[in-house]
């Protein structure tokens, strides 16, 4: 019986002291917790850039694509992709059978015209003849008035069908002349000096230019690129036209290709509805979407480093400042007045002074210090919470 009382008490005594443990515990996180910690930076010179990022794809500044103006079958292509051809060169060949064919029988109907034209004019030079005749019969009162009539009719009939078979010759002309035309058409050349991009077609191929004029190469001057970035709405403001523009691609080891904003276009891109024939006034869905506007800058590519459909990682720059004091964007708190902000200086005896400073170009991470701290200072940096 004694036992078992000294065991409830020795009980009791250590669920009091885990008791107390538990609260100790619990005092200690509640008080760490309260106090964040205190980190600090130091001041340091850095360069800083305000700067909008984009994603953006290369395109040539100047390119065709050159398609087919008739239709036949391809019997051959003189180029391959990646090749560099001049202005003039003979790039694809069409059978040019069918429009051989309208060609030589338009020249043929041209020649029968011709024929009866010269008909025609001997007929009116007969006429003239008969009708002169008949003034000098009439002039002996030795033919009648009806024959006289009848010269006159004839001659004015043989000079109208020599003006019918004149408009037919220039009708058939013109008609000859656009025959020849797309004869020549079933040849095609470069319409400019630049390099293939693509070839969509193949010998064999028949081509339909009926109701539109199907695509057979692209052809580009690669000197030249265009850089088509698409800003987000929230920063289309801040870019403009002028302002100096680097960017990087994928794999290009870091190297940065320099450029200045050509200008940025009106509207956004059209959605895929109206792209695919909406009517034009109706209001564009962007309902749940990221509006982005195309800013274009064209950039130099003489070593030829840079290829059509690259991805361009895109800064605008809108400010830069170079060795400039600064801190973590982290360690200012605003103040009143036009960038002026609070700092807290940590100084040699563990004293924290609250000053004002006055602020520059700024990013996400750090802010330039235009007055009010120098290099080697340190200041407090709120830990997040």
């Amino acid at each position: 019986m004694l036992n078992a009382v000294k065991q409830g008490g020795r009980h009791r005594w250590l669920l009091a002291a885990v008791a107390i443990g538990i609260a100790a515990a619990v005092t200690m996180g509640l008080t760490h917790r309260s106090t964040p910690p205190r980190e600090f930076a130091e001041v340091s010179l850095a360069t800083i850039e305000s700067s909008v990022t984009a994603l953006g794809v290369l395109q040539p500044h100047r390119y065709v694509d050159v398609g087919a103006q008739v239709s036949g079958q391809i019997q051959s292509i003189h180029i391959q992709p990646g090749e560099v051809v001049k202005q003039g060169q003979l790039l694809v060949e069409i059978d040019p059978s069918v429009q051989q064919a309208t060609v030589d029988a338009g020249r043929a109907s041209l020649n029968a015209l011709r024929a009866q034209l010269a008909e025609a004019r001997a007929r009116h030079r007969q006429a003239a003849q008969q009708l002169a005749r008949q003034h000098r019969l009439a002039a002996e009162d030795a033919t009648r008035e009806e024959d006289m009539q009848a010269a006159e009719a004839d001659q004015a009939t043989a000079a109208a069908r020599m003006d019918n078979i004149a408009a037919q010759i220039a009708q058939t002309q013109a008609t000859l002349k656009a025959d020849e035309a797309r004869l020549g058409y079933t040849r095609i050349f470069a319409p400019m000096a630049g390099t293939v991009v693509s070839v969509e077609a193949r010998e064999g191929q028949t081509l339909n230019a009926t109701y539109q004029t199907p695509n057979i190469l692209r052809l580009a001057d690669l000197g030249t690129m265009t850089v088509w970035s698409e800003v987000a709405e929230a920063d289309v403001r801040r870019v403009k036209a002028g302002m100096p523009v680097y960017f990087t691609t994928l794999g290009g080891d870091g190297r940065r290709w320099q450029g200045k904003v050509r200008q940025v276009l009106p509207a956004p891109p059209p959605p895929p509805e109206k792209a695919s024939g909406e009517a034009t006034g109706s209001t564009p869905k962007t309902a749940g979407k990221v509006v982005v506007y195309t800013a274009l800058f064209d950039v130099g590519n003489e070593d030829g480093e840079l290829m059509p459909q690259m991805t361009a990682q895109v800064t605008f720059l809108e400010a830069t400042a170079r060795d400039a004091v600064s801190v973590p964007a982290a360690a200012l708190t605003p103040a009143e007045g036009p960038g002026l902000y609070t700092v807290r200086v940590l100084h040699a005896d563990g004293q924290v002074e609250s000053r004002k400073v006055r602020a520059g170009v700024r990013n996400r991470f750090r802010v330039q210090v235009l007055e009010g701290l120098r290099p080697g200072e340190r200041v407090l940096v709120e830990a997040s919470s």
